[in-house]
């Protein structure tokens, strides 16, 4: 059981440490990928790719159904040929300005520079003015006052004016739109801004702070994020004032027409001359601006984009509906407004993509398979962006393809050079090995044998083609197998040298017994391999086990004739009977005690033991109830003192007590009388109850004696003396 669990142990880390190891390989590539294009998005090299990016998914995304919420009078060649004259006079724009007004539109648009008079008809003008009170102009702001353009004096004064700025990035497109701008502390609103909230107020929406956020701004149901200058794809923008990522809506084409899907048009001759529905002015934001090609009043948007062909441009004015309609809709219908992540998020989807790369190639590894992976992937990568897109999310496309790609393409030239390595290390343990007479086989991390040479496979008894890239498990049992990958799996994990003996069963069915030792190496591109080299030790080990036999019997052999020894030594100084030490080992107790008495300058007592009615009891009851009334006083006398005394039969009914290290000779005394007490207890034997006395005689070292024969012979004599006193009791010499 516990050899089981440590080879799953050890079977366990090594695939753990491998699975760290192959993971960080892949994670250091991507991490490295992953820093390099953040760095080259940082300095602003792939700003231009990212925005033409984002572009792609403005021309794919679907079209969105019109509102009808917007009418364009454009200021067409046609108009402008009728009017004869540029700048328009006051009373032709005075004219137009009472027509819609008339319709009832929401919100009304002048998308012209009025800041000076252009007669005839500049006081019907401002009279028109200052009677429509959902009349906006523009005007045009910067820094600098002599570059500014100001807004018609009466409309200014009404505070119905807007600023027309429009944002361009390097690129010379506008994707972003400025809605408010503060000048010498002095706030100011966009043109499509205060249309928006003119048109919105209908609907009881008005401008507030949004609640998760004091700084940004809430038109009912949106929340406008304020740009910020590393937005997305832009480093180091300008983000001054209050810009928002502008998500142009696509409305939907109302004709086959090749002309870019735009918002409804009527040219201003056309509404002068009364041929327009009033339907598509009433309750709707109307904006006047010029459409002809000869004002030059144009721009570039992300729907001008073309994968094939120029860009097409769109108005000015066309640029404004775009900005309103997008402020409306996201107030009413909550369309979603475009944002970027935070910059932690794209980091960490940039990382994820360079790390998936990796970790794709590391896998597949066969290239062409890698190569539609990478295809695969790629695509993913750009309908999640086309998703998240459409759900007002702006996220990194063209990073994530390069740290995907150039991940994919490391790991990929890694593995072609690694195996490029293993070939010619190969070749080279090939040419060197076979020159070894010990069998030896080289195995790769998949314990798969990839070089052998000639001794090997004459030991085992395969060919060398058969064993190429094959493991234990296709030519030996399982248990020796078993065996093999546990030894290998510990020399991966530990990278230290290992050596084991082990068995394996060649082709002809024979065991051998081979002491193996196994170490790693690693060649210039990083692969490991495992070397093993084998020497068979089966004829070493039969000698062994020969000799082991041998030791064993010898082994058996001695204890045997120890055990006999002990045995004979034990009878010679014991007594048979009663199992008490004999006269003999009495005699070498007493003598030894005497000495070490003296040494310690200690008192010793003798104590003569001889039993009173005891042949009576043997006449009687006969020997065997006697023998037995010996073994149980013997019993008695061995309980009755301490571990360091010694008691011993001397024969028949006499016995001996030692007593070592007495204080002083009360001692004794009191041993007397405890057995005494002990032995005169009656003894039931077979029915018999019987009971014997002692008589017993006292002699103390040095009191009495130095000499051992005669500490003996006085305790005998004290004995005779007890005895004749009547029995059962003791006498010191």
């Amino acid at each position: 059981m516990s050899k089981q669990l440590g080879k799953h142990l050890v079977k366990f880390i090594f695939g753990l440490k491998q699975s760290l190891g192959r993971g960080h390989r892949e994670l250091m590539t991507a991490a490295s990928v992953a820093v390099c294009v953040l760095l080259l998005r940082s300095i602003g090299l792939l700003q231009s790719l990212e925005l033409a990016a984002l572009d792609q998914l403005f021309r794919l995304r679907p079209h969105e159904a019109a509102k009808e919420r917007i009418t364009i009078v454009s200021i067409d060649e046609a108009s402008l040929r009728e009017v004869g004259s540029w700048p328009i006079p006051d009373r032709v724009i005075a004219q137009l300005l009472q027509k819609l007004k008339d319709q009832n539109p929401s919100a009304i648009g002048l998308d012209i520079y009025r800041d000076l008079p252009v007669e005839p008809g500049y006081q019907d003008l401002v009279k028109v003015y200052r009677t429509t009170p959902n009349l906006i102009g523009i005007e045009q702001l910067a820094n600098n006052k002599n570059t500014n353009v100001s807004p018609p004096p009466v409309l200014n004064q009404l505070d119905q004016v807007g600023f027309n700025n429009v944002l361009y990035d390097p690129d010379g497109k506008i994707r972003r739109s400025l809605l408010y701008w503060h000048i010498n502390n002095q706030a100011h609103e966009s043109f499509a801004l205060k249309l928006a909230l003119l048109y919105l107020k209908s609907h009881d929406i008005v401008p507030k702070t949004a609640a998760s956020n004091p700084e940004y701004l809430q038109l009912g149901k949106a929340v406008f994020t304020r740009f910020r200058s590393t937005d997305g794809a832009y480093v180091g923008a300008d983000a001054r004032g209050y810009q928002i990522l502008s998500n142009f809506p696509k409305p939907l084409c109302r004709s086959a027409s090749t002309e870019p899907c735009v918002y409804r048009h009527v040219s201003m001759r056309d509404l002068l001359a009364n041929r327009i529905p009033k339907s598509w002015i009433r309750n709707r934001i109307v904006l006047i601006g010029s459409t002809a090609p000869s004002l030059q009043d144009f721009v570039f948007i992300p729907h001008s984009s073309r994968l094939m062909g120029t860009a097409k441009p769109v108005a000015g004015i066309e640029l404004q509906a775009y900005f309103i309609d997008e402020l409306v809709a996201a107030a009413l219908e909550g369309r979603p407004l475009l944002r970027a992540w935070p910059k932690v998020l794209e980091y960490l989807w940039i990382f994820a993509w360079s790390y998936l790369g990796a970790i794709t190639s590391w896998r597949i590894r066969h290239p062409t398979r890698v190569l539609l992976a990478i295809l695969f992937w790629g695509l993913f990568l750009c309908l999640s962006a086309y998703w998240a897109f459409l759900s007002g999310s702006w996220i990194p496309v063209i990073p994530s393809l390069l740290a995907f790609a150039g991940a994919a393409i490391l790991i990929i030239y890694y593995i072609v050079y690694t195996q490029e390595e293993l070939k010619r290390s190969k070749e080279f343990l090939h040419q060197v090995i076979n020159t070894i007479p010990d069998p030896i086989f080289v195995k790769n991390g998949q314990h798969q044998w990839i070089v052998l040479n000639e001794a090997y496979c004459q030991l085992i008894g395969y060919s060398h083609e058969s064993l190429i890239e094959k493991s234990d498990y296709d030519f030996f049992p399982k248990n020796q197998a078993d065996v093999f990958r546990q030894q290998d799996e510990l020399t991966f994990l530990t990278q230290q040298p290992q050596e084991n003996e082990e068995e394996f069963t060649d082709v002809h069915g024979k065991i051998h017994l081979i002491a193996t030792k196994r170490s790693l190496h690693k060649d210039a591109a990083g692969n490991y391999f495992l070397v093993g080299v084998i020497r068979d030790i089966t004829e070493r080990k039969l000698m062994e086990e020969q000799l082991k036999r041998t030791a064993a019997d010898l082994y058996r052999s001695n204890y045997e004739l120890k055990r006999k020894e002990d045995h004979m030594r034990y009878l010679a100084y014991h007594d048979p009977l009663t199992g008490l030490s004999n006269r003999k080992f009495f005699a070498e107790q007493l003598y030894e005690s005497l000495h070490w008495a003296q040494s310690n300058n200690l008192l010793l007592g003798l104590l003569f033991i001889d039993l009173d009615g005891f042949k009576q009891v043997n006449d009687t009851l006969g020997h065997e109830l006697g023998d037995r009334l010996l073994v149980t006083v013997a019993q008695r006398l061995s309980n009755s003192l301490r571990g360091s005394d010694t008691v011993s039969r001397l024969g028949g009914d006499e016995f001996t007590v030692i007593l070592r290290a007495i204080p002083n000779i009360q001692v004794a005394a009191k041993v007397a009388e405890k057995i005494l007490g002990t032995i005169t207890e009656p003894i039931v034997l077979d029915g018999y109850t019987t009971k014997v006395s002692a008589s017993i005689g006292i002699s103390v070292y040095p009191i009495n004696s130095k000499d051992s024969e005669a500490l003996v012979k006085q305790a005998d004599h004290a004995m005779y003396r007890a005895k004749h006193l009547g029995k059962n009791r003791y006498e010191f010499a």
